[in-house]
């Protein structure tokens, strides 16, 4: 294996020394330079897998230095070395094309780290396909193949990005792929959605606790920071953070360091942020909802996933996709979309977007007895709400229950519907073929049923 080289770009003699022995003891070739001419000239000379730079520098800066290699060498991870405090250097340095930055004075197991995560770069440098692959973000449309080109790029850094768009667009798909690509593909990815962790146990859920802490505290307790170490935490529903913990995040963020409740010592977290909302953050910074130091810093890069109404052909390949899943979940014939409802589908606004596409296909497929699928299958709404994907009710007695207004009416008929299959495989003494006959529907059909709602045994 061939040794790593790395190139050191400082004016100070001691930072130098500090980063090439540090460096070197990871058996890493390193090269200095003491201004940018010097570093454009190494540049030129040596490939370097990374690069080190300082923000002050005789004849520029640090930011010079990043934007120069973003346009000359891409394919080269850059870190910044930043004064301690300095977050709006930092993340101007990030948002030029810096892979990571290290504040002053070093702590040199976040330098190794950095290091570390740096050097698992792939150094790929085709173009994404946007060909179904092992990438769960289908799509032929421009808005998809401009998102996937932008996964790919964002996946080569460490900078915090915030995945903004609508309910059931895909934003942890987006987040999960940008870690996939990443040098933390190997490291764990956490996701957390913040809205639904009650405010007392937050900060204990986040940063985790010391045994006897509080009232329950029996054993210490690993936090999401900790648990996410060496990967990536996915904050989703940010914007439903209280604000007490939007500042205490904020540190931690900033810090790279979380303290346990109950405890007295900081503990160093190796973690990329990634967060997602469905919500206008900005609005909310504007209404005084949400702290704008947090937002400016998990706001570093922002990518915006796109509504399923404004993807046109994509809504038929990820019908399709989607069929396919049920297909093989259920164990039956693949069913297929009839041209009607193919157009009505396309025709349709998905309030709920690819969420919603799936729940209706969900239920479609029960509904249809044989392979095909037609509008009166799909039973798209005219109000413009999304379609909530059926749920089982709790087994019981086979009664059917009385309508409440106020339920959920999607509940109440897969409760009926239910109720009534049991009592068919009931007085058939579970006979299935006797009880699609009783039912009037084919044995496929019932099997499907069955399947779907979780009573595919021999009990």
């Amino acid at each position: 294996m061939n040794q790593y080289k790395a190139l050191i770009v400082d004016d100070e003699p001691d930072i130098r020394e500090l980063l090439e022995l540090t460096l070197s003891r990871m058996n890493i070739e390193t090269f200095t330079a003491a201004n940018l001419d010097s570093a454009h000239v190494s540049l030129e000379q040596e490939n370097f897998d990374l690069c080190i730079t300082d923000m002050n520098l005789p004849d520029g800066n640090g930011i010079d230095l990043v934007k120069y290699i973003q346009g000359n060498h891409p394919n080269l991870p850059v870190a910044v070395l930043t004064a301690y405090g300095s977050m709006e250097t930092a993340i101007s340095a990030l948002k030029a094309g810096a892979f990571d930055f290290v504040s002053k004075p070093v702590d040199l197991q976040r330098l190794r780290d950095l290091v570390n995560t740096a050097l698992k770069l792939k150094f790929e440098k085709q173009e994404p396909v946007a060909e179904v692959g092992d990438s769960p973000i289908l799509g032929q449309s421009p808005q998809i193949k401009k998102l996937q080109v932008q996964i790919k790029k964002l996946a080569r850094s460490q900078a915090p990005v915030y995945i903004s768009g609508e309910s059931g667009s895909g934003k942890e798909l987006v987040a999960r792929e940008i870690h996939r690509l990443g040098p933390r593909a190997e490291g764990p990815f956490v996701p957390v959605n913040c809205g639904a962790i009650p405010s007392e146990l937050m900060e204990s859920e986040f940063f985790g606790h010391r045994k006897g802490s509080f009232t329950g505290a029996y054993e210490d307790k690993m936090g999401l920071f900790q648990a996410a170490k060496g990967g990536t935490l996915f904050l989703d529903e940010v914007a439903d953070l209280p604000m007490q913990m939007q500042v205490k995040l904020l540190r931690a963020i900033q810090e790279k360091a979380v303290r346990p409740v109950g405890s007295q010592k900081e503990i160093g977290t190796d973690v990329r942020i990634l967060s997602a909302t469905h919500k206008d953050l900005s609005r909310l910074v504007e209404n005084g909802d949400f702290r704008q130091d947090l937002f400016y810093r998990i706001n570093v890069i922002q990518v915006s996933v796109p509504p399923l109404r404004e993807r046109g052909d994509d809504i038929t390949q990820l019908a399709t996709y989607v069929l396919q899943s049920l297909a093989k979940d259920w164990d039956m014939d693949l069913p297929k979309l009839s041209a009607k409802a193919e157009q009505a589908l396309r025709a349709y606004q998905f309030p709920g977007n690819v969420r919603e596409l799936e729940n209706i296909l969900e239920r479609a497929v029960t509904l249809c007895d044989d392979e095909v699928i037609t509008p009166e299958h799909l039973q798209l709404p005219t109000d413009g709400v999304p379609v909530q994907k059926p749920t089982t009710a709790a087994q019981g007695e086979h009664a059917i229950p009385d309508f409440v207004e106020g339920d959920s009416l999607e509940e109440y008929l897969t409760d009926i519907e239910k109720q009534a299959i049991l009592k068919a495989l009931d007085e058939t003494r579970w006979n299935r073929t006797a009880a699609a006959k009783k039912l009037g529907m084919s044995f496929r059909s019932l099997r499907y049923r069955l399947k779907k709602l979780g009573l595919d045994t021999d009990e």
